[in-house]
């Protein structure tokens, strides 16, 4: 399972929060937290939506962390292109990756969910915990502002 999913959960943390070290991070917590509690599990199947939300959740505490570390002390930055990550995004254009980080959170998560996981709408749900609605309207408006900022930038 570690070995089958973890760079994919890695592109995924690192689309989120733009630092490598910080999505490793982030995916191992993850696998850590599966790990532990596999003895209750009661159907391995669900497994891979579990490590998808949890590392949705560690991104959104990274965030959170990141807007009290700005409030109180500073601007603090974040490395994050370096060569193991554009290594990392294989032949995902910078500029389309910059256009992504710029999207408001949730929109965000839609569209690297959607179309860097691949997920269908009722998995996107299921992992952000929102309605199928959310999950269309969210993509809607974040493939709008990508197409406007995309065509700007030419």
């Amino acid at each position: 399972m570690f070995m089958t999913h973890r760079l994919g959960l890695v592109r995924f943390a690192f689309l989120l929060v733009g630092d490598q070290e910080t999505a490793e991070d982030i995916v191992q917590d993850a696998f850590a937290a599966v790990h532990r509690r596999w003895s209750r599990l009661t159907d391995h199947g669900r497994v891979l939506p579990y490590l998808r939300t949890a590392v949705l959740n560690g991104c959104r505490m990274v965030h959170r962390r990141r807007v009290i570390i700005r409030r109180f002390g500073g601007d603090r930055k974040v490395p994050f292109w370096s060569a193991e990550a554009e290594a990392l995004l294989g032949e995902t254009r910078r500029e389309v990756f910059l256009a992504v980080r710029a999207l408001p959170r949730r929109q965000r998560e839609a569209v690297v969910l959607r179309y860097y996981l691949d997920l269908s709408e009722g998995d996107i749900a299921e992992v952000m915990g929102v309605s199928r609605g959310t999950v269309k309207s969210t993509t809607s408006r974040a493939l709008k502002t990508l197409a406007a900022k995309l065509e700007e930038d030419r």
